[in-house]
């Protein structure tokens, strides 16, 4: 990460603050305005994860979940950071099964699923997990249908110079206003090709994903699709009780929402939903020390900062009512903090006030 910082999100114990953590907020319109910052909005981080609608944007481009009859669910895990969960699982097989492809084509490596239930099975059956665990499946079965219905080699497809993992890049380059020699270039949890660019712009692509009406036709048709899938199935994108999943159930259709690892998120909000004439907003920002994981004593899956910093940001700008945001009161933004016996020693809090450009 590289960039100015500022703090975000506090954590306090009796009158004390705690600890801090620090980062970089931007906030963009389709038209490449920034209309808010916190921070250096010119701040580059690494995507991670929040790129994976981008990752899949080839494939949606040359037609290829109608190629092989893909589900509304099939095309959301595509984009998806998903959990693990036995219905993951089904839906990753679905699609290999539609594209001719093997789970041991995958090559995204295994890890154990945040998803509870599932956790808690396979270590009952002393089971170890499988390429399809992984949060990941979705994404690369997307790539290695890609890569099929070019006829392009599959052992090969996450190397950078693979024809896949170049249209990925250009996509991501267009999508977001970068050039492509200047974006850093990473290898990822999964061992596909990531991403570096400015927090702006990759703002600006999550608003053009969003508002993709200047952008060429099958492009805009692409978008389209992965936003209503996202969207429209958001219990694939990630856990039903994560974060992204519910904010996106209880926006409706209004917002797309992605996080990535080591403290990224991305929002994409749709046209004429802050006023009636607004254009689709992107909203990137990186918490500068990652985002503490955390299992509650349900083993369900937790992030401590991004959810909170995230709905404070929406709410500063208007983008969630006040019932929406008491139904997403579990995530934040202002929390109590309580030890084992639950009693309360303190508070988690958002400390920033966006800045509005001139």
């Amino acid at each position: 990460m590289d960039g100015q910082v500022a703090p975000l999100f506090e954590l306090t114990r009796g009158n004390i603050v705690e600890s801090t953590h620090f980062g970089a907020i931007a906030i963009v319109d389709a038209r490449g305005a920034l209309s808010y910052s916190l921070g250096d909005p010119n701040t580059v981080a690494f995507l991670r994860s929040s790129a994976k609608p981008f990752q899949a944007l080839p494939f949606f481009e040359h037609g290829g979940p109608e190629a092989f009859g893909l589900s509304l669910k099939e095309r959301a895990l595509l984009c998806a950071s998903h959990e693990g969960s036995d219905e993951h699982v089904r839906t990753a097989e679905s699609i290999q099964t539609k594209t001719g492809l093997r789970e041991g084509d995958l090559q995204c490596g295994v890890h154990m699923p945040r998803d509870a239930k599932a956790y808690k099975a396979l270590i009952a059956r002393n089971e170890a997990p499988t390429p399809n665990r992984n949060n990941c499946s979705g994404k690369h079965s997307g790539m290695l249908a890609y890569a099929k219905m070019r006829g392009l080699p599959l052992d090969t497809y996450l190397e950078m110079d693979h024809p896949v993992q170049q249209d990925i890049f250009t996509a991501l380059s267009e999508m977001s206003g970068f050039p492509r020699e200047r974006v850093e270039i990473g290898v990822d949890g999964c061992s596909a090709p990531n991403f570096a660019v400015p927090l702006y712009n990759a703002a600006l692509a999550f608003a053009r994903l969003c508002d993709p009406h200047e952008l060429g036709e099958r492009r805009q048709q692409a978008a389209h699709s992965i936003t209503l899938a996202m969207t429209g199935a958001p219990e694939m994108i990630s856990g039903t009780e994560e974060f992204d999943c519910c904010l996106m159930r209880t926006a409706k259709g209004r917002i797309v929402c992605k996080g990535g690892a080591e403290g990224y998120q991305a929002i994409g909000i749709m046209p004429k939903v802050l006023s009636e004439d607004s254009p689709g907003v992107g909203i990137a920002f990186k918490v500068s020390d990652g985002d503490l994981s955390f299992r509650t004593i349900n083993m369900e899956p937790r992030n401590r900062v991004r959810p909170a910093v995230t709905l404070e940001i929406l709410r500063q700008i208007g983008a969630l009512d006040k019932d929406e945001l008491d139904q997403l009161a579990e995530f934040g933004p202002v929390l109590p903090l309580q030890n084992h016996r639950g009693i309360v020693v303190g508070t988690s809090r958002p400390v920033f006030k966006l800045v509005k450009a001139s």
